[in-house]
């Protein structure tokens, strides 16, 4: 690895990363140790689930223990491209237009219930999530690095919104699901709400923005496996040619399993991937990039059902880690 993080050194750093927030966020250790992975391999995160679940208190103590700057921006079908990337001002004195920066220029940007924009909308956010940058009025302007957007989408309202379109959902590395916490889980979010007298949670910083940049450099050089990269390429496969399925993942889906295994990697104390890391990020890496028939749509087919059923047909490889060699 060329990273000056070691892999035990990062690992560390990922626990105390998740502990700090498991001390405001109750029930979700999964789905946050996926979206940190998300982090880590320089991507974004979509939590899609029903209202109420912490899925905002989530993406906002991610930003605390980070150290990230954090802006929320409540997403409205009134809402325009400019509300998300910000517009000029004229300035009366100085006699000239001023650029005033909207939300979109912060470490970690959360679009809640980004599905009751319009596409438009929408829209504004792709090159900034694709390519860290900006483009207004002519100029280009560079986002600051770290730069991450999480989203929310609520999954059972179509009222009032606009389903998000494929390449809108292609720039989410991983799309995440809450669920109902268990009934001790519940009650233990009720007692630390009331011991804390207050609705939000303050937050140490665990990692700042700068050992973030080397934490993502230390996943770069987690070593991959050629039958690893091969099992990605066929479980991306699969997909495109499942009964169930319109269109299946494209190569950004393969990549994407590549990108979380290295991390799931590093965040179990390893310099190379096994096969396992590439499962653990299959359902969220693919599911979202499928579009089903209208026939399985309507029998009720779920995209993380097709995932479960690719795997379980695709042959698993016995790579021998590096260590072993």
């Amino acid at each position: 690895m060329n990273s000056a993080m070691t892999p035990g050194t990062t690992a560390e750093r990922c626990n105390s990363i998740l502990a700090e927030i498991g001390t405001a966020v109750v029930g979700m250790a999964r789905p946050l140790k996926l979206a940190l992975a998300a982090v880590l391999s320089g991507g974004h995160v979509l939590f899609e689930d029903m209202p109420g679940l912490g899925k905002t208190l989530a993406a906002k103590s991610m930003a605390q223990t980070l150290g990230l700057d954090f802006r929320r921006l409540q997403c409205t079908p009134d809402l325009l491209p400019s509300d998300v990337t910000g517009s000029s001002i004229f300035d009366p004195a100085e006699r000239s237009f001023e650029f005033r920066p909207g939300p979109i220029f912060t470490g970690l940007f959360l679009a809640d219930e980004i599905n009751r924009t319009s596409p438009k909308t929408q829209s504004a956010l792709l090159e900034a999530m694709a390519e860290g940058q900006v483009s207004v009025e002519g100029r280009t302007i560079p986002l600051q690095q770290p730069f991450h957007v999480f989203a929310t989408a609520n999954p059972i309202e179509f009222e009032g919104t606009y389903p998000l379109p494929e390449a809108q959902l292609d720039r989410f590395l991983v799309r995440l699901s809450v669920g109902y916490p268990e009934g001790s889980a519940e009650q233990e979010i009720i007692r630390r709400r009331l011991e804390r007298h207050r609705e939000s949670a303050s937050l140490r910083v665990v990692a700042g923005p700068q050992e973030l940049l080397d934490m993502q450099a230390a996943v770069e050089g987690v070593d991959v496996d050629p039958d690893i990269i091969d099992y990605a390429v066929r479980l991306t496969a699969a997909t495109r040619s499942h009964d169930a399925v319109d269109v299946g993942a494209s190569p950004r889906g393969s990549q994407g399993l590549v990108l979380m295994g290295r991390a799931l990697a590093l965040m179990d104390n390893r310099s190379f991937v096994l096969p396992e890391d590439v499962k653990s990020a299959a359902v969220p890496v693919l599911a979202h990039r499928l579009t089903l028939s209208p026939s399985s749509w309507a029998r009720g087919i779920k995209a993380e059902d097709i995932i479960v059923q690719v795997m379980n047909q695709v042959p698993t490889p016995t790579t021998v880690s590096p260590r072993e060699r």
